[in-house]
């Protein structure tokens, strides 16, 4: 028997105290300085409970408090590090990763306690998770696609910057999408490259174009040399698309939607719409990253977060074993669910 389960069967309260101020520590850490009542309305605590274990971190060295609020000590930093680790294994979440790369089929899978759905510091964690795995796969005179969206916005705006300087090119995956311009994968692809120290090349078109529109974009020399970036776009970082969201992000017929809907279609990347099983239903034409290159990548990185994103994942990991997944507690154990 593993030593966690051990203690679990023989003092359990050992455990819940762990947790407890694991999760009070790393809420202080991403959310300084802030106050008791604050915390204990993030966390469900009493304010009295949350006043004890407080004190006691302050204590061990590990916070600081003043009158603005408590700030995390370069001490309690560390512990953070070494605690999300273990935090992961009192959760099961080890186990849980194992067991959904194996159902999944992909390269390896990273899951963040919680959900994305309704605790903030869970897209804090993927912004940490994915800036190490970035920076542990990120060569000289390699070519980074991004896609836009939500999920890669609060990735990148969450991003833990270093100082150095890459030679790297970031580029947008596809044209933009939507009227929000922090969401547009311009802006993203610029933000990424300042804080990875690289350049970037961008996309000055939008996501979705006719024939006729689409052969006079290809005239123009920037928009050639874009594309001809993302041809050589060799690590891509994406969210991961419900297809009903995308399709009405998209402004496509309600019509359109339903027909989608009632084929099945779960899943969109990149313009194409699939079911659970992989299986393309639709594609809606666009300037970008093709499927048939993103089959050919060996450096993927995807994320997603909360239940609802479930199916999707499922769907775009049938399409390439080489992706590395990040997601959250809730979306891991519904796919389990759903596969099982």
């Amino acid at each position: 028997m593993e030593t966690i389960e051990i203690i679990k069967k023989m003092a359990p309260e050992i455990i819940e105290l762990i947790e407890k101020r694991y999760l009070i520590l790393r809420s202080i850490f991403y959310n300084q300085p802030i106050g008791r009542r604050a915390i204990s309305n993030e966390l469900g605590l009493k304010e009295r409970n949350v006043r004890d274990e407080v004190n006691i971190l302050k204590d061990q060295g590990l916070i600081n408090i003043d009158n603005m609020g408590m700030y995390i000590t370069e001490d309690g930093k560390e512990l953070i590090i070494e605690l999300s680790t273990l935090y992961g294994d009192l959760k099961g979440l080890t186990s849980i990763e194992k067991a959904l790369q194996k159902k999944l089929n992909i390269k390896k899978v990273y899951i963040l306690p919680g959900t994305f759905l309704e605790d903030n510091t869970v897209i804090k964690d993927m912004a940490k998770v994915v800036t190490k795995l970035l920076a542990d796969i990120i060569q000289p005179k390699d070519i980074i696609g991004i896609t836009g969206g939500n999920t890669m916005a609060g990735i990148v705006n969450e991003f833990l910057k270093d100082s150095k300087k890459r030679d790297i090119v970031v580029t947008p995956a596809r044209g933009g999408l939507g009227s929000d311009l922090n969401t547009q994968s311009n802006s993203i692809a610029a933000k990424l490259a300042d804080q990875l120290g690289g350049s970037y090349k961008l996309l000055y078109v939008p996501d979705g174009l006719d024939g006729e529109a689409f052969d006079h974009m290809l005239k123009n020399r920037e928009v050639r040399e874009s594309i001809e970036t993302i041809n050589q776009m060799n690590i891509l970082l994406f969210g991961i698309g419900r297809a009903d969201t995308m399709a009405i992000r998209r402004q496509l017929p309600t019509n359109k939607v339903d027909e989608l809907l009632n084929k099945g279609a779960v899943a969109e990347a990149f313009g194409h719409y699939f079911d659970i099983n992989g299986k393309e239903i639709w594609e809606y034409k666009t300037i970008g990253l093709t499927l048939e290159k993103f089959k050919t990548l060996e450096k993927i990185l995807g994320v997603a977060g909360g239940e609802d994103k479930a199916q999707a994942i499922l769907a775009i990991s049938t399409l390439n074993p080489n992706m590395v997944l990040v997601t959250d507690e809730a979306a891991a154990r519904k796919i389990l669910a759903i596969v099982d």
